[in-house]
């Protein structure tokens, strides 16, 4: 990709960019908070699975990526892969196994990375209808820590959004890739004084939210997410 400097079009985007999520800030809202969980970067990764926010920590039941006990990204994983859905679970108990989940994704070189660095809950749950964003992944960042990277999925439309106004030419809403659907993703680096080399070709998948409030049933989800883990090959 080409790389910016401060007077060309990508630079400007960015300034643009930048105001726009700091409008978004409210003065009179709650308390800005930081994502608390690192991103997940097998070296060696080829796709990288990008939510919003987790939920408050109370409905935590361990300090790892969508850690509420009954969002079902981990039994859709264990089915997909292990065609267990408890494959993640700790015996009886109500969580998953982050070591277990970290080890699988450094094994199968699926990286995880937040679309968001702060956020105000503006209604003080993990609602993406709710959530304002004040601080949005910096990929300059990122992406040179996970080289092999050609594949983006994001896991709900908040998600695509956001990734989608990082670009220099955001696309209009009407043009975002429906659920279980895929588009280039022409990211540029956004720093004019980066001297990493180019950003791949990359593509960005849009697929479906793993939340109970999403309304499809379990198996529906994992026959989903189990065709996409076969289109990027990883099954």
């Amino acid at each position: 990709m080409t790389k910016s400097s401060p007077n060309n079009p990508t630079h400007l985007a960015k300034a643009a960019n930048d105001f726009v999520w700091t409008q978004k800030i409210k003065n009179d809202t709650g308390n800005i908070e930081t994502h608390p969980f690192d991103p997940v970067l097998p070296p060696d990764a080829t796709v990288m699975m990008m939510g919003t926010f987790p939920p408050t920590a109370d409905k935590w039941a361990m300090h790892f990526h969508y850690p509420n006990f009954y969002n079902d990204m981990w039994r859709i994983y264990g089915s997909v892969f292990f065609d267990d859905v408890d494959y993640f679970k700790v015996g009886e108990e109500k969580r998953f196994d982050p070591e277990r989940i970290r080890n699988f994704m450094f094994e199968r070189g699926i990286a995880s990375c937040p679309t968001v660095k702060q956020a105000i809950r503006e209604t003080g749950n993990a609602s993406d209808k709710n959530l304002t964003v004040v601080t949005p992944v910096d990929l300059d960042n990122i992406l040179p820590q996970v080289p092999k990277v050609k594949t983006l999925f994001t896991t709900g439309g908040k998600a695509t959004e956001i990734l989608l106004n990082l670009l220099a030419e955001p696309p209009a809403k009407s043009k975002y890739p429906k659920t279980n659907q895929s588009m280039d993703y022409p990211y540029q680096w956004q720093d004019a004084n980066n001297k990493k080399a180019d950003v791949n070709n990359l593509t960005l998948y849009r697929m479906l939210s793993t939340s109970r409030a999403y309304p499809l049933a379990l198996d529906k989800k994992i026959a989903a997410y189990k065709d996409f883990f076969k289109k990027v090959g990883k099954l």
